[in-house]
């Protein structure tokens, strides 16, 4: 199996402007072939050029400009120009199925933020000097970097990358190892109901409180956003100091919530995965749960538009960004496959609003948010545990139905 780290790196002044330009070359790179593209496509829509075009062009670029391109890994200038391909092709993808399209844009040096290395030992290379008690990582321009390796990387190293938020380094490192040993077996199976005003509610009773750390930080953010939009809008070379601190707050505060939300994310996947064999949660598409209502045209006033409850709707998309099932989920997943658990995912219609004594179904079992009042039986329970168990239950029928 394949397995991720992300490490920070404690690059000296002089490493880190080395790793700035980088950057910097690499997203001209990204430009500069995404600029050929589009003037191909303007002369002849009928002329295209691909990825093995411009990767042939990879030597005499690196001729022309020796300072700016030649000083560089060229296995990560391929695995940019690779990048912008790939996203030409999801482009022509999400054409083909009707989506909208999204067609490749031209990035910013300050949205420019990854380079890829393909392969450990090509333009890179992980603790090159294993006698040295200090974890480095060696890039092609930039030398010998301290890593914070805060624990051990097992397997082979594949491929390695660097990434920049906002003052901060990294190294990302995918290794190539075995099956881990499956933890012991505990007997347990749950189902698990994520939800906002409680992140979390499982079939036995039990509940997990959203930290809602989007939330807590809003009015810090909202402040920081103010001050940032006090500044009139000019081009990167001729903003000051005092602009670029009032990006990097912004920057900050955003990359303080994502980190609290990665951690209470892994702590509660690793709670679960720890305690149960099973875990049945629901398949959510929260693409299409948190989309913005669509416009309603008023039919006698031609030009309005009748109320369509998009104020109300974009605070419960706020509060679902908020929670981040999407990342909560993926962490499941992954941590049950290395733990040898197994995760189903099953049809979430109507697991709130069945009743788990006697069956029977309809919205009005759900009188309010949190209370489940069956119409025919009379159970009473909290709705998002009645949801949890109704989970569990569609996830063991599923289980027997499809055994392993």
């Amino acid at each position: 199996m394949i397995r991720a780290y992300k490490f920070l790196m404690r690059p000296t002044v002089r490493q880190d402007q080395a790793l700035s330009e980088m950057l910097r070359d690499h997203c001209s790179l990204y430009n500069g072939a995404l600029q050929e593209r589009r003037g191909a496509y303007r002369h002849s829509s009928k002329t295209s050029i691909t990825y093995g075009m411009q990767s042939a062009q990879l030597k005499e670029i690196r001729a022309f400009d020796p300072e700016r391109q030649g000083r560089w890994s060229f296995s990560s200038q391929q695995a940019t120009l690779r990048r912008l391909d790939k996203a030409f092709a999801a482009f022509f993808r999400r054409i083909k199925t009707g989506e909208t399209p999204g067609y490749p844009r031209f990035r910013g040096v300050n949205r420019f933020d990854t380079v890829d290395f393909p392969k450990d030992g090509d333009g890179c290379r992980w603790d090159s000097t294993p006698h040295d008690p200090v974890t480095r990582v060696r890039f092609q321009g930039v030398g010998h970097v301290k890593v914070n390796q805060h624990r051990p990387v097992t397997g082979k190293v594949k491929t390695l990358s660097v990434k920049r938020e906002g003052k901060r380094w990294y190294v990302v490192l995918t290794a190539e190892q075995a099956q881990p040993e499956p933890l012991p077996k505990t007997g347990s199976v749950i189902g698990i109901d994520v939800g906002i005003a409680n992140f979390l509610a499982d079939s036995n009773g039990n509940f997990v409180p959203s930290p809602r750390h989007g939330r807590k930080a809003a009015a810090k953010l909202e402040a920081a956003q103010q001050a940032l939009s006090r500044f009139p809008r000019r081009k990167a070379r001729d903003r000051g100091a005092n602009h670029q601190c009032a990006v990097e707050k912004v920057a900050g505060l955003h990359g303080k919530v994502r980190r609290q939300r990665l951690d209470h994310a892994h702590k509660t996947a690793l709670t679960l995965v720890r305690a149960h064999d099973v875990i049945a949660r629901e398949d959510l598409k929260i693409r299409n749960m948190s989309k913005a209502p669509a416009p309603k045209p008023d039919p006698g006033k031609p030009g309005a538009f009748l109320p369509n409850g998009a104020a109300s709707k974009a605070g419960l998309n706020r509060s679902i960004a908020d929670a981040g099932w999407g990342v909560f989920l993926t962490i499941l997943h992954a941590k049950a496959e290395s733990a040898g658990r197994e995760v189903i995912a099953v049809d979430p219609r109507n697991t709130s609003r069945r009743c788990p004594a006697c069956g029977h179904t309809t919205k009005e079992n759900r009188p309010a948010q949190e209370k489940f009042h069956c119409q025919a039986c009379g159970h009473t329970a909290h709705a998002d545990t009645v949801g949890a168990v109704n989970v569990l239950r569609a996830g063991l029928v599923r289980r027997d139905a499809n055994p392993a």
